[in-house]
């Protein structure tokens, strides 16, 4: 069942170019002993660094369609150095060597790719693990590797037909169940995922086909605490200000399809066409109950108890809390393909042409709407009693929030921007809802061609030219509304949610909080229950922008391979050169003052900014290759990453606050003018393997940042903005304060990498099939964030990331169990309207396991794997809490454990 050491090599070559050809394995004999599964995975990750010339970690599948783990990211964040942060209980992003996955970039097949986020990070969540045959994270740069990041760049492969030399037909599914139950009403529990994967040869091997398919439809529960903040209470103490109490229920579809098609009609000639689509869904409902304590001016505080300043236990009277039924809905369309067609002659001359283009759709859909007991002051108060401890508040109320009759559709707070009636002719100050649908469009375009020579003798092996170009806009459209109850015509009234909509009532007894009503909100408003009235506001406007980036990249590479005394170097030298050309399109907004029916006046403008830059990128990888197996690297490098693609939009928003008269004018905006990230870095590896089947390793890294990217506010001059008039003769401050992304001076970032795999085997014979694999890392920052923050306060950054694999696995028999942890970092949650909030998130551990078995040869079920595996086994939950008292809980997410059972047969 094992996929082959030559489909490996194939599938990850040296020179991160998946169209590079390796020779088809023979197939074994009788007495061969074939290595198979997990093992046959380690073993051909461990061949595949000790083989490359850069600093790289991989991961190859154990099997066709199966990874180790259930996701690619998953996998991928058990790599020395790297880690993930999980979203809605799923590890969809990676972050390496301290740094955020805004510093790395990801290919697939060696090309650049569109990305499903705001900025270039790829979601993995995107990929199917079951079209993904390996994946391959180079920590270190190269001349030849194109659309390189600053902390790595990881190249994704699909499987190659002509390299696989033989027919392989796999078929897969597995069922899963979130242990939480079913949270929120109609939601489910229970899941499942199917895959197959097709392979083979025709016309005497010159032209070979694979296909690949998934289908995954999986819930994922969670349940969210969240504290909007604590407040200072006149004795000093700190007290909760307000918190959610909230349950979220996520149905994940997603349809990956990929295929490739070779034909090799001479040995010197191969072309290769590759696509991958896939089509993600990710719908979530959340429901729970919103409650404003210290922060409000109405809620009475009493009957407390005190823990060094903190209060930890009372009661607040004069409540008025907000039932909460909000919908999220996540869908994206991605579109890759690509055309190599490579040239190898007998002469030890190489050439390839390579065009491919990625493309995502995006929309990001959000409706929040609020209910409660009346509009406003109308309706009765609530009296909530509070616990606070490590995993948040625990409350109780005197109010039941699941009765329908006592909890109305409203604005119980009258909270967000005024709204005019359905008569036109009323003012209703509050929104009963918020409507936000952000339309995202990726798309990139990139062409390369290279050259190259293999000469026969002397240190310089061979040498490669090469150039790119690369064309890639984003855009971002926002549409935003205000949600009002069509029946709300006098601006008082409240509306009980019709009985066609009522789906029960959803369970918050694990907060003490009873339980809530519950509707679909994308229902109510698609039947008229709520009208949509366009949020008139000027921030609404700049939100939108379109980025575009044009990449020249020339690139000359020289490959060393000579022998030094009884030791052999290899390795590589080389400069990039990149030539970017940026520009943004974005809105302008003032507000101006607001009209006599409640409405904003905001004039403005589109503003269009572009700018062009050089960077010089010289690289070095060197590999000294001792007989006793050890090896010794170094890499030297110039790096750099383009800024966050929504910090370049060219967004500029305004507004007056009027002071003794006088219009002083407050902005933010984006920066077109940003430069990339730049740093200078230094690699020392040493590295000990044991037969083949063993690896120990040390790894030294050294970033100095000569250049980041922060927020400031700036002082300018308004005699050079284009600010309309404030009328009404009031004149305007002659300076004004924005807020925009610049650059700053850098920093250093360095540390340290353990690593090791190793089958016991190597060592005692009779622990045949058990074995190790695992890390640590540590890393120190001396960069701040800002000019005023800590050091060390990146995105991202974990002090240390450690993990360990534990298994065995021999006679069809397997078995492993794994644990991850990283310390505690800033991480990035959702937060209003979809945007990014950084808080500081407490470490974590993460434990997994898996079983199964492998029908062997002879057997009747020859082909057929059956495995049960168990994810976050610890239920260890994602925690947020104030820097300065980590008492103050702001989020504690709760994801439960997960159980999946499935089975894969190949034909």
């Amino acid at each position: 069942m094992a996929i082959t050491a030559a489909l490996i090599a194939a599938a990850l070559p040296a020179a991160a170019w998946a169209q590079d050809a390796a020779p088809a394995e023979e197939e074994p004999s009788a007495d061969t002993i074939v290595v198979t599964g997990y093992r046959a995975s380690l073993l051909n990750a461990i061949n595949q660094k000790r083989n490359a010339e850069q600093i790289v970690e991989s991961v190859s599948a154990e099997d066709i369609g199966k990874l180790p783990d259930a996701s690619i990211a998953e996998s991928i964040a058990r790599l020395p150095g790297l880690t993930s942060q999980r979203v809605n209980g799923r590890s969809n992003s990676i972050a390496i060597r301290g740094f955020a996955p805004d510093f790395s970039t990801t290919l697939l097949n060696g090309r650049e790719q569109t990305s499903t986020g705001d900025n270039r990070a790829v979601e993995y969540d995107q990929y199917p693990s079951e079209v993904v045959s390996a994946v391959n994270v180079y920590k270190t740069p190269m001349a030849s590797l194109v659309g390189q990041g600053l902390s790595g760049t990881v190249d994704m492969r699909t499987i190659r037909p002509l390299e696989a030399g033989k027919r392989i037909i796999s078929v897969g599914a597995r069922g899963s169940y979130a242990d939480l139950g079913k949270l929120n009403a109609k939601s489910d529990d229970m899941g499942y995922r199917a895959n197959a994967m097709y392979v083979d040869q025709f016309a005497d091997d010159t032209i070979g086909i694979a296909l690949g398919a998934s289908y995954n439809n999986e819930p994922y529960q969670i349940k969210e605490y969240n504290a909007w903040g604590y407040s200072d209470l006149a004795n000093g103490d700190r007290v909760i200000g307000g918190a959610k109490a909230m349950v979220t229920s996520t149905k994940l579809k997603r349809m990956g399809l990929n295929g490739t098609l070779q034909w090799q009609p001479t040995p010197n000639l191969t072309t290769t066409l590759d696509a991958f689509y896939s089509n993600f869904k990710d719908d979530q409902i959340k429901r729970g109950i919103e409650m404003p304590l210290a922060m409000d001016d109405t809620p009475v505080l009493s009957a407390t108890t005190v823990e060094n300043g903190l209060v930890t236990a009372g009661e607040f009277s004069g409540v008025k809390a907000l039932a909460r039924n909000d919908l999220y809905q996540r869908h994206a369309k991605l579109y890759s393909f690509g055309w190599n067609t490579k040239w190898e002659g007998d002469n030890g001359w190489t050439a390839f042409f390579d065009a491919s283009y990625s493309k995502t759709d995006r929309s990001e859909l959000s409706i929040e709407t609020t209910a409660g007991t009346g509009r406003n002051t109308i309706g009765a108060y609530d009296t909530i009693g509070f616990t606070t401890g490590t995993k948040g508040s625990m409350f109780s109320s005197g109010l039941d929030y699941g009765d329908y009759d006592t909890i109305l559709l409203t604005s119980p707070q009258g909270w967000g921007g005024t709204q005019i009636a359905p008569d036109g002719t009323s003012i209703i100050n509050g929104q009963d809802g918020y409507y936000n649908n952000r339309k995202i469009k990726d798309e990139l375009w990139q062409f390369r061609t290279e050259v190259g020579h293999e000469f026969e003798s002397g240190p310089l092996h061979s040498f490669q030219v090469g150039l790119n170009y690369t064309n890639r806009s984003k855009s971002l459209v926002p549409e935003e509304y205000f949600l009002g109850l069509a029946a709300n015509t006098d601006g008082l009234t409240s509306v009980a949610v019709p009985q066609e909509y009522r789906l029960g009532a959803t369970d918050l007894s694990m907060y003490g909080l009873g339980s809530v009503i519950s509707y679909d909100p994308a229902a109510l408003v698609r039947d008229g229950i709520y009208n949509r009235v366009a949020n008139p506001y000027g921030d609404v406007v700049v939100k939108s922008y379109e980025i575009r980036e044009r990449l020249m990249t020339a690139y000359f590479q020289g490959n060393i391979d000579s022998d030094i005394g009884s030791a052999h170097l290899t390795g590589n030298f080389g400069v990039q050169a990149q030539w970017t050309d940026q520009n943004s399109i974005g809105a302008t907004a003032v507000q101006l003052g607001t009209a006599d029916n409640g409405s904003p006046i905001i004039g403005g403008e589109v503003r269009n900014a572009s700018t062009d830059y050089l960077d010089v990128l010289p690289s070095l990888n060197l590999s000294l290759r001792f007989p006793s197996d050890t090896v010794i690297r170094f890499a030297a490098a110039r790096e750099i990453i383009r800024p966050r693609l929504d910090d370049m939009r060219a967004s500029l928003s305004w507004s007056y606050t009027i002071a003794d008269g006088v219009a002083q004018a407050t902005g933010s905006s984006g920066n077109p003018d940003l430069r990339p990230w730049r740093a200078n870095a230094l690699d020392l590896t040493i590295e000990q393997y044991f037969g083949g089947k063993g690896v120990i390793a040390a790894q030294f890294f050294w970033k100095d940042l000569k250049s980041y990217i922060y927020n400031t506010d700036l002082t300018v001059p308004t005699d050079g903005l284009a600010l309309q008039d404030p009328g009404q003769g009031i004149p305007v401050s002659d300076t004004a304060q924005l807020n925009v992304p610049i650059n700053g001076k850098g920093g250093k970032l360095y540390g340290v990498e353990l690593a090791t795999t190793l089958p016991f085997e190597t060592f005692i014979s009779a622990l045949d099939g058990f074995g190790i694999t695992g890390s640590v890392a540590y890393t120190k920052s001396k960069i701040q964030a800002t000019p005023d923050s800590p050091s060390g306060d990146l995105p991202g950054y974990s002090k240390w990331v450690a993990n360990g694999t534990a298994y065995f696995e021999k006679w069809g028999f397997n078995a492993r169990g794994s644990v991850r942890y990283r310390s505690t970092f800033l991480g990035e949650v959702s937060g209003f309207a979809a945007n990014r909030v950084r808080r500081r998130a407490a470490s974590e551990t993460i434990v997994d396991a898996q079983i199964g078995y492998d029908f062997q040869a002879g057997s009747a079920l020859e082909g057929l794997s059956l495995y049960v595996q168990g994810q976050n086994l610890t239920n260890a939950p994602f925690i947020t809490t104030n820097p300065g008292d980590t008492r103050e809980v702001i989020d504690y997410q709760t994801y439960g454990r997960r159980f999946l059972a499935g089975f894969t047969y190949k034909f």
